[in-house]
């Protein structure tokens, strides 16, 4: 990903403005042993007490490493119930990256969160929706399917 991705003007404005990028080996003890680290690259987005939220294993070009690194902000805002953050972040991947291989969990994720927030499900049933109309086959279209009763 150093002669590809990360030389990506995009990337770098992402990750400077939005991350604190912490570069560890696969064998560097004890960290590479604390997150499990077996394989390069490794990306883990970590909250700032250190809680992962997100992690991919392998090469991601520069339009699938921005919504993998977002996907990952967005579940930690999620986890630590920090919704309308979760949502802005997800609007803004799914505007900015409709055809990510990320953007049918984020679909999921802005229905769960935006119910979290509201306790409407309709929220849940237009995720459903939206997936069932761009997603079908998805993983995230199946985890879904019960939202279509509401």
């Amino acid at each position: 990903m150093d002669a590809v991705t990360y030389p990506t003007k995009n990337v770098i404005d992402f990750i400077e403005g939005d991350l604190v990028p912490l570069r560890v080996r696969f064998d560097a003890k004890p960290l590479a042993d604390e997150f499990n680290v077996k394989w390069t690259p490794t990306l883990i987005v970590l909250d700032p007490k250190g809680k992962e939220h997100h992690r991919t294993v392998g090469f991601l070009p520069p339009e699938e490493l921005i919504p993998s690194l977002m996907i990952g902000m967005a579940k930690g805002h999620f986890d630590q119930e920090r919704f309308s953050e979760a949502i802005s972040l997800l609007g803004k991947l799914l505007a900015e990256y409709p055809r990510s291989q990320w953007a049918p969990e984020g679909i999921y994720l802005l229905g769960v969160s935006k119910f979290k927030s509201t306790h409407e499900p309709k929220s849940l049933k237009e995720a459903y929706e939206r997936l069932q109309k761009d997603y079908p086959s998805s993983e995230w279209a199946r985890r879904a399917s019960p939202y279509r009763l509401l």
